[in-house]
């Protein structure tokens, strides 16, 4: 568990539900709260909200005992503070819950980040949310939003895997007291680290996956990371928290980095697309 700087805990490994459609959706998340895990991500963006949430409900398990998260997309924030305000209705009711665990700002939506996060806001004090924060914001970004933010967001969600390591910029995160989540910890795209020779010794040498030693590698720096929900893998991530890299095989991953992005488009001072 990672504590935010609201004194909530979050589970350090969750399930990202990114290219989760229909059944497999409901079916992968039911999956992953019965195998063990209790942090689920979804996003407006990704249109399988109302799956999510009928996943959770079959899975049995009690949505106190769940982190949810769920991001506001940027179509709707460019649409205005009433296309927010009802986005946010429609997750919790497509969720089928009564309450967020987390709401991000999906990307940081040029002259829409400062009515949204007020929005926001507004349900934190309602107890719609309990916590609020970013996704894919770069410095600067954080540093506009909190010349006027209340609430200090909880969390960073950005792009970390070996060839996008974020040293500074997680850095500038926890400077500020906010938490980074990973996304694509392995990479997406064109990036390839299944054959990277680094990699490959670390696994033969722990006796791992490279999946394993990636995700490894992110945990054993503290941040929070949500692989894919998939099932067949869904042990081999959790089986992360027995072991740890040396301190020598962490900077041998370090030095793997190239602040090559899985998209070049995901850079967030180029955004919109």
């Amino acid at each position: 568990m990672i504590r935010l700087n609201n004194n909530i805990e979050i589970p350090q490994m969750g399930v990202g539900t990114w290219t989760l459609r229909g059944e497999t959706a409901i079916n992968n998340v039911c999956m992953a709260l019965k195998t063990g895990f209790r942090h689920i991500d979804t996003a407006q963006m990704y249109e399988n909200e109302a799956e999510v949430g009928q996943g959770i409900i079959n899975s049995g398990v009690t949505r106190k005992e769940i982190f949810l998260t769920t991001k506001v997309a940027p179509p709707t924030m460019r649409e205005g503070e009433n296309a927010v305000r009802k986005s946010i209705d429609d997750s919790l009711s497509r969720l089928n819950t009564p309450y967020l665990d987390l709401l991000l700002i999906h990307w940081p939506v040029k002259d829409c980040v400062k009515f949204t996060w007020q929005i926001m806001e507004s349900y934190v004090k309602d107890g719609k949310i309990r916590s609020i924060g970013v996704s894919n914001f770069n410095p600067n970004h954080l540093e506009d939003l909190l010349s006027y933010a209340e609430i200090r967001p909880v969390i960073n969600q950005i792009e970390v895997h070996p060839y996008m390591s974020q040293v500074e910029n997680i850095e500038f995160n926890r400077n500020l007291g906010i938490q980074v989540e990973a996304w694509g910890p392995f990479g997406q795209g064109d990036i390839d680290i299944a054959g990277n020779p680094v990699l490959q010794a670390l696994a033969t040498k722990y006796q791992k996956t490279i999946p394993q030693i990636v995700l490894r590698w992110i945990v054993q720096r503290g941040l929070i990371t949500i692989p894919r929900c998939k099932p067949n893998h869904f042990a081999e991530n959790l089986a992360v928290m027995q072991f740890s890299l040396t301190n020598e095989d962490m900077q041998a991953i370090n030095a793997l980095n190239q602040n090559h992005r899985s998209d070049p488009r995901n850079n967030p001072d180029n955004f919109p697309w």
